[in-house]
């Protein structure tokens, strides 16, 4: 019998929809079939999320690691709080740690609140930061990806004005050689990418912007296509997800962060998943946040999380 991969996932800000997710995912009969799913979190929190939905608490004592972080009376749903910050850091930590000592074959994290983080003083941006530094990881990047198509981030969670100070010939071929990377892994063939441009237009000709698609962007395309990567040169954003594009693309390159997200989320909400690239073991996401303003009412949906989970166990076995 062929042993199914263990999936740590990490149960999120516990004032958001990621209990409620967890328990879901912990309840689908399809995912066991695949995976062993173990939750990494606070069961106060998953038994109030229980009683508030009517969803059925998992009868197995092994599906969830107790961080025992959080107590019934600091629990309020739909509101950002430093403790549920905390403790979702704190999730994730474990989960790496057990991933570190093979433990779990890959860990896939529910939202976390940022502006919780910040009030809990965790100086981290978000996930992928904190991972690639848990596992002394320099060579990294973020990828969205679906069945349709991927989205790769060149910067992630920086201010528009610094984007073009961040942008580099090196950090652009490396993210391109990741994505390539992965997604050969995921589909089993050279997958065709797309590089997009910085400014409107790709620039112009230099119209626009101040020559970083000639001076730094082009380059990357030169050395990444030296490198036998199927990839286009610096396309304007604004036409690059055309239907009649899309259909030709496995990947794009995107320069910041919104530049990718905002098309991907709009074409692949309820699929997609967030997945950190070159780590020594395997971590997704879900592709969305926590939801606050729905947290703790039984109607999130579970289709980012369970696709989370499915990438993550595809790639634990191919590893």
């Amino acid at each position: 019998m062929t042993t199914l991969p263990k999936i740590a996932v990490t149960m999120g800000d516990a004032a958001g929809v990621g209990p409620e997710l967890c328990l879901r995912l912990l309840a689908d009969p399809e995912i066991r079939k695949i995976c062993t799913p173990i939750v990494f979190g606070d069961r106060v929190a998953m038994i109030a999320v229980s009683k508030a939905t009517g969803l059925p608490m998992p009868t197995e004592e092994r599906s969830i690691v107790n961080s025992g972080l959080i107590g019934a009376d600091q629990l309020r749903p739909g509101k950002v709080n430093r403790l549920t910050g905390a403790a979702s850091f704190a999730y994730i930590n474990a989960a790496i740690d057990a991933a570190l000592l093979h433990e779990v074959d890959a860990v896939v994290t529910c939202p976390i609140n940022k502006e919780a983080w910040n009030a809990a003083a965790i100086p981290y941006p978000g996930h992928t930061e904190l991972f690639a530094e848990r596992q002394k990881t320099e060579r990294f990047c973020m990828m969205m990806t679906s069945p349709a198509f991927s989205c790769s981030l060149v910067t992630t969670h920086c201010g528009y004005f610094e984007v073009p100070q961040l942008l580099t010939t090196e950090l652009i071929l490396e993210v391109t050689e990741l994505t390539h990377e992965a997604l050969k892994k995921i589909y089993g063939r050279t997958p065709k990418l797309v590089m997009l441009g910085l400014n409107p237009h790709a620039g112009e000709g230099g119209l626009f912007g101040n020559r970083e698609e000639e001076t730094i962007i082009a380059p990357a395309v030169k050395l990444a296509r030296e490198k036998g990567i199927d990839i286009s040169h610096p396309l304007p954003p604004d036409t690059a997800f055309l239907p009649s594009r899309r259909a030709q693309t496995d990947g794009y390159i995107c320069m910041y962060h919104d530049q990718g997200l905002i098309p991907f989320k709009a074409f692949n909400f309820d699929t997609g998943v967030n997945i950190t690239l070159g780590l020594p073991i395997v971590r997704t996401s879900v592709d969305h946040g926590t939801a606050l303003d729905i947290a703790w009412k039984g109607i999130a949906d579970v289709s980012s999380l369970l696709a989370a989970v499915r990438l993550a166990s595809k790639l634990a076995c191919s590893n």
